[in-house]
């Protein structure tokens, strides 16, 4: 018996609960092309592999880490799927040349992607900024109230 034989697969409710998502999200994720469906059920119901499941996660996961809108995580998944077809072509390659030309060609894709953090980067350090100025500003005026009240002689 093959390997896949063996692979489960679960219906979209299954993975729906187990990633932790609305089955709609999963849908609209495969209407934008971040996710295809690994088969459908003799009455026509999506089914789902264990790697679809992974990338599912992997998928929320940087939507939740980076904060991406679906346009951003998008445009990460499409750059990280043409990088994942330059690695095939690495393997399948024989001479410098063709090398060189997926190296040439990674370099963009890693650089739109490395774009995209760091520019999320920026804009959480920004929002660090403004959130350790205002700690800074109640500190200072809870030192204010303090010294007027042992002024005042109230200790609380």
């Amino acid at each position: 018996m093959s390997v896949e034989a063996h692979e489960r697969s679960y219906r979209i409710g299954e993975v729906a609960e187990r990633v932790g998502v609305t089955t709609r999200t999963i849908r609209y994720y495969e209407e934008l092309g971040l996710l295809g469906v690994a088969g459908r059920t003799k009455g026509a119901q999506r089914v789902y592999a264990d790697a679809d499941i992974t990338r599912l996660e992997e998928l929320i996961r940087l939507r939740d880490l980076l904060g991406l809108s679906l346009d951003e995580l998008v445009a990460l998944a499409e750059a990280e799927g043409a990088r994942a077809a330059l690695r095939d072509q690495w393997a399948d390659s024989v001479t410098d040349g063709e090398r060189a030309g997926i190296v040439e060609a990674a370099i963009p894709l890693v650089e739109r992607q490395l774009d995209l953090v760091r520019g999320r980067q920026q804009r959480l350090s920004e929002f660090a900024d403004e959130l350790s100025e205002k700690l800074r500003s109640l500190h200072k005026r809870q030192a204010e109230f303090e010294r007027s009240r042992v002024r005042k002689g109230n200790t609380r």
